[in-house]
């Protein structure tokens, strides 16, 4: 099949053009002129430069393209939240539009779990007491304190009324993505930052971390065999705050982290880090600090169930391939010698 990917050359795109060349199909690797290309390096695609935020650019990229998986997520840094969830979901209408128009047969939308907002229990809730969120959680949270989340969520809307007008559209709600290929976070992800012996503290909650082979093998799926206007998680596994930093210290060959936040102590430390966001280059946004007790756990059964997908691969292997990948490209020192 002739078949576009938007934000192709970002993590889960690149990943998503090698396995749709891998499997014969004509692949249009939609991207920016001023995008990283690494992950593209020697693939069999046709490049087209294009921008969501441009409806006129789409024009060339949509031409007699039977699927389309929407990948792309313009969130701006620099962008102030408002900003930030506009351009989003601008962009998302405008490649829904450009499908509808080129007549796609199907249509893929890369969400996020993030779309699903918080669990419905107090940020202190103890970890084995924290429910696991599935597809029918709805958006709960306040949107200026998560901008990323809240445009997730709102494009998700603009892709349930495209369905409504007639389009056959899945979406996959990725939980953090984890494996080797990340050119846009060789400083930023967790592995590089534990590797170069940073500091960091260890404060309550959890997430959900899937290995990027397992959510490219649930695009996939998703187009052989999602419902649409359903919505579908790949996650991996759920991981405390705590045990992440353990099993990634572990990988790196770094001692754990030791210092343990009471959760009451995380608002100060946010404030502290805001204005120095940028030059730090810290793994995560300390906006994202506000979620800080909320425990991210989420139910992979509706997609094992539907899609076929098997059991998950372990954060330990998806961490050991990261910073095997960072070592070989000279982002990170190899593990440190014991004495």
């Amino acid at each position: 099949m002739r078949i576009l990917v938007t934000g192709a050359s970002g993590f889960i795109g690149s990943y998503l053009c090698r396995a749709l060349v891998g499997q014969g199909h004509e692949v249009l690797a939609l991207h920016r002129p001023t995008s990283l290309l690494n992950g593209l390096e020697g693939l069999p695609v046709r490049r087209v430069i294009g921008d969501m935020l441009d409806p006129t650019s789409l024009t060339q990229a949509f031409d007699a393209v039977e699927v389309v998986f929407h990948t792309a997520a313009p969130m701006r840094p620099e962008a102030d939240g408002r900003t930030a969830i506009e351009g989003h979901v601008l962009g998302t209408r405008n490649v829904l539009q450009a499908a509808r128009q080129a007549r796609v047969r199907q249509f893929i939308h890369t969400s996020s779990v993030a779309a699903l907002g918080v669990p419905d229990v107090p940020p202190s809730t103890p970890t084995g007491n924290a429910p696991l969120l599935d597809e029918r959680h709805t958006w709960n949270y306040i949107p200026e304190r998560w901008p990323y989340a809240y445009a997730k969520h709102t494009s998700e809307q603009e892709v349930l009324r495209a369905v409504e007008a007639g389009l056959q559209a899945v979406i996959v709600n990725p939980s953090v993505v984890v494996g080797a290929g990340d050119w846009y976070r060789t400083e930023r992800s967790l592995v590089a930052y534990l590797a170069r012996g940073a500091f960091v503290p260890v404060i309550p909650g959890g997430l959900n971390a899937v290995h990027i082979d397992d959510v490219i093998a649930g695009h996939l799926a998703a187009l052989e065999r999602g419902r649409p206007g359903e919505r579908y998680i790949l996650g991996g596994e759920n991981l405390t705050l705590p045990d992440l930093l353990q099993i990634t210290a572990q990988v790196v060959g770094r001692r754990p982290p030791r210092l343990h936040l009471p959760l009451w102590a995380v608002p100060p430390i946010r404030l502290l880090l805001e204005p120095a966001r940028k030059s730090l280059k810290l793994p995560i946004e300390p906006s994202m600090l506000w979620l800080a007790g909320y425990h991210f756990f989420y139910d992979t059964n509706k997609a094992q169930a539907e899609l076929g997908l098997p059991p998950a691969r372990p954060y330990l292997l998806a961490a050991t391939e990261t910073f095997d990948w960072l070592v070989s490209i000279g982002a990170v020192p190899a593990r440190p010698k014991r004495r």
